[in-house]
């Protein structure tokens, strides 16, 4: 018989909150919930008469967890906005599609590598703020202190974000994202101000969440450990090109500094400082 311990009381919207007992689901295999498959044809962005993006033709199946890597400037944050809707193409074009295969307008959301947090409002406050207008007070609490219990951060529901730490901030800005179950996620470096345990701590939560929720992950970051650690398949950008597109075969959980590993590195480094 399993031991569950209480979880702790605490306090959002004014009044005080008692979750349940229960014991933790079953983690589902990849893909087990909504995810959108993506297919971008001859995308081209220019700002100014300065290219970033260069005729890219990427397809990423629904569930997939992508990481995309290269140097700086090399076009993977202006790849993720386009793809979040943030800005637009100059050439080319991005379609989604649901499990049937047919088009579809994706419920998609981006985390950023700075948490963006507001203020004045309570963590559980921020969250909600990823559901969007139209959602009434209750469904909204009970939403966002959901996706702070997904984050392991249930306990802070009501703290001011200032009183947070930076792994903090970033949980609950993954919350924010999640609150709203998107299709996919698009994660620009959003570790990359973490100090290195942290990191890994947070790794390990991007991975369990993706494969609780089943969504599509584009993942940009420098680091080619956390890549090769968190990904189902790795891109290479340069000078906004695909300069390298890698399946990665290992099964989870990847340990590591494994050889296997240490070897797919060595590929996508190599690709990098070509």
């Amino acid at each position: 018989m399993s031991h569950i311990e209480p979880a702790r009381k605490f306090t959002a919207w004014g009044k005080e909150i008692e979750p349940e007992y229960r014991v933790p689901a079953p983690v589902p295999a990849a893909g087990a919930g909504k995810a959108v498959g993506i297919r971008i044809e001859g995308l081209e962005k220019s700002f100014g008469s300065v290219p970033v993006l260069r005729g890219i033709d990427l397809e990423v199946p629904a569930g997939q967890f992508l990481a995309i890597v290269g140097k700086s400037g090399c076009g993977k944050s202006t790849l993720l906005r386009l793809l979040a809707g943030l800005d637009e193409p100059t050439g080319g074009q991005i379609s989604f599609s649901g499990p049937d295969g047919a088009a579809t307008t994706p419920n998609g959301r981006i985390v950023f590598q700075e948490p963006r947090l507001l203020p004045w409002e309570s963590v559980a406050g921020n969250v909600g703020v990823g559901l969007g207008p139209g959602v009434s007070r209750r469904e909204a609490e009970a939403k966002s202190l959901a996706a702070l219990a997904e984050v392991q951060l249930a306990e802070k529901a009501s703290e001011w974000p200032a009183r947070l730490s930076g792994g903090q901030r970033q949980r609950a800005a993954l919350a924010r994202a999640l609150v709203s179950r998107p299709d996919f996620l698009a994660m620009d470096e959003p570790l990359g101000a973490l100090d290195a345990l942290t990191r890994i701590t947070m790794q390990g939560l991007v991975e369990r969440v993706w494969l609780e929720q089943g969504f599509t992950a584009l993942f940009v970051t420098h680091d080619v450990s956390e890549a090769v650690v968190l990904a189902d398949r790795l891109i290479v950008l340069d000078e906004g090109r695909v300069a390298l597109d890698l399946e990665v075969p290992q099964p989870r959980p990847r340990l590591r500094g494994a050889a296997d590993l240490a070897e797919l590195e060595g590929r996508l480094l190599a690709a990098i400082f070509r």
